[in-house]
């Protein structure tokens, strides 16, 4: 699918709701929400506690579906995916990436990055393995254990698992949150090579310092975009409202 100016468009959000029933009141997660990412953007989404960040990042990643609207990936409804088909494209389409890591802890670099290559099919899973850990740096550090790494170390970990399935997005879900800063610095520049490589980004944060780094910051507030652009555009507005 391509946008009106021929650019290839990876996710296509058109009037995305998402509503939970709890006791005698509807709660709308989502609102009517619109959302386009393009092949090779550095996206962040931002928002308050309670604007719609995870239950969005829950839409995005196939591990929920909207109460209302259409979700495109790749020019494919998610809606009128089976839950097996849902769980092919969440292994092979995107990459994710956690705050707390998620590493298997008696499982090594290696091990823990060839993970979900064992079950998404294909060829030369070692090879990829070991290929995306050395383009986040960890070559020699295969065969190490999560305990024998830093946090940073850890991250890098993580990302090598989501750039081994060679996904058309990588996901990531306050991917400094748990590092101190400058540890997180490093870690937002390997975000900044990696796209500047190609790879799609969106990073959800509720830190300016992370948003920042984007090229785009879409911003939420119960559940709809209340702000979309440059950085340096949305955090103006952000300040002006307070």
């Amino acid at each position: 699918m391509t946008d009106d100016a021929g650019r290839d468009v990876v996710l296509d959000l058109r009037g995305v709701a998402k509503h939970y029933i709890m006791g005698v009141e509807t709660v709308r997660a989502l609102d009517g929400l619109d959302l386009v990412v393009r092949l090779g953007e550095y996206i962040a989404i931002m928002g308050p506690s309670g604007s719609g960040k995870s239950t969005l990042l829950n839409i995005l990643g196939c591990m929920d579906l909207p109460t209302e609207g259409s979700y495109f990936l790749g020019g494919e409804n998610v809606a009128e995916l089976s839950q097996s088909a849902l769980s092919r494209i969440r292994g092979r389409r995107i990459g994710f990436v956690f705050q707390t890591f998620e590493l298997l802890p008696r499982a090594t670099a290696l091990q823990n990055v060839m993970l979900p290559l064992l079950y998404s099919g294909g060829k030369d899973k070692k090879k990829r393995a070991l290929d995306a850990l050395d383009r986040v740096g960890l070559s020699n550090r295969t065969h190490h254990r999560p305990n024998e790494l830093s946090g940073g170390q850890r991250q890098r970990v993580a990302i090598a698992r989501a750039l081994a399935q060679q996904p058309d997005i990588i996901l990531a879900d306050e991917p400094t949150g748990n590092l101190d800063s400058k540890t997180g610095q490093e870690i937002l520049a390997l975000f900044d090579r990696l796209n500047a490589e190609g790879q799609t980004i969106v990073i959800v944060t509720h830190d300016p310092n992370v948003a920042i780094r984007c090229r785009r910051i879409v911003r939420l507030s119960d559940g709809r975009v209340v702000g979309d652009g440059p950085p340096d555009r949305v955090l103006e507005m952000l300040v002006a409202a307070h």
